[in-house]
């Protein structure tokens, strides 16, 4: 019997399994390997307790900006003897998404960073690679740095584009909670206020288009993480990590 793909926490929104996803070579990978999620720190004991004891979690990749950790910190899972990597998608005011033009599409935003944040991501596959143990990747909503991310690792799993679509279209079950949680802090007040209305939504339009646009520009995510510095041991690390046998 299948695992449950949403793990409910009392401190987090948006936290998912991405086991079970089916490979368009007949494979799938594996349940609780790799998580998705929305920000850690308002976990509590018993949230801590879960994923120390119950899923096993090794590993946390905080995908949050500099600013964002410092203002919310790691939470109780800081108290943890867990690996962490702090891998920001963007970081400073010249590479906030938030700055960014008004014109854009949200699929715009999400090729653009990947454009601009090759360099993490790589890092972050090749740390999901190398995890000792279960690991989750997180931002603050799960839903737009998590979602590329999902999208990029999915890709490079080969996992057919019509999952990857309905991966992040997942996050819209419960969006209007995770932005009234968001909305609770004064920083993300002001960056959700700077956002164009249209990216605040999980459609699956949005996340058709942006594969469409790595597709034509890369010509798979495989040759984008390639191209990103991701290497050949690296991806064969994670196919065994995380792909049923």
């Amino acid at each position: 019997m299948p695992a449950e793909r949403v793990v409910k926490l009392e401190g987090c929104l948006n936290f998912r399994d991405l086991g079970g996803y089916p490979t368009t070579g007949g494979r799938s990978l594996q349940w609780r390997r790799v998580f998705r999620s929305d920000a850690l720190h308002r976990l509590t004991p018993t949230d801590v307790e879960h994923l120390r004891d119950r899923l096993g979690v090794t590993t946390v990749i905080d995908l949050r900006s500099t600013g964002e950790l410092r203002a919310e910190g790691r939470g109780a899972l800081e108290a943890e003897p867990l690996a962490f990597h702090h891998l920001p998608l963007f970081d400073g005011e010249t590479a906030r998404a938030s700055s960014w033009s008004n014109d854009l599409t949200l699929a715009d935003r999400y090729f653009l960073l990947c454009k601009v944040a090759r360099d993490p991501i790589a890092r972050v596959v090749t740390a999901l690679a190398e995890a000792p143990g279960p690991a989750v990747y997180h931002c603050a909503a799960g839903k737009d740095r998590t979602g590329v991310v999902s999208a990029v690792l999915l890709g490079l799993l080969d996992v057919p584009p019509e999952v990857i679509v309905a991966d992040y279209v997942a996050t819209q079950e419960n969006l209007d909670a995770i932005i009234a949680r968001l909305l609770e802090t004064k920083g993300y007040q002001a960056m959700l206020s700077a956002l164009p209305p249209d990216t605040l939504h999980a459609e699956g339009a949005t996340m058709i288009d942006f594969l469409e646009r790595m597709r034509i520009e890369y010509g798979s995510m495989r040759d984008y993480a390639r191209d990103a510095g991701v290497s050949a041991a690296a991806l064969r690390q994670l196919e065994s990590r995380l792909l049923e046998p």
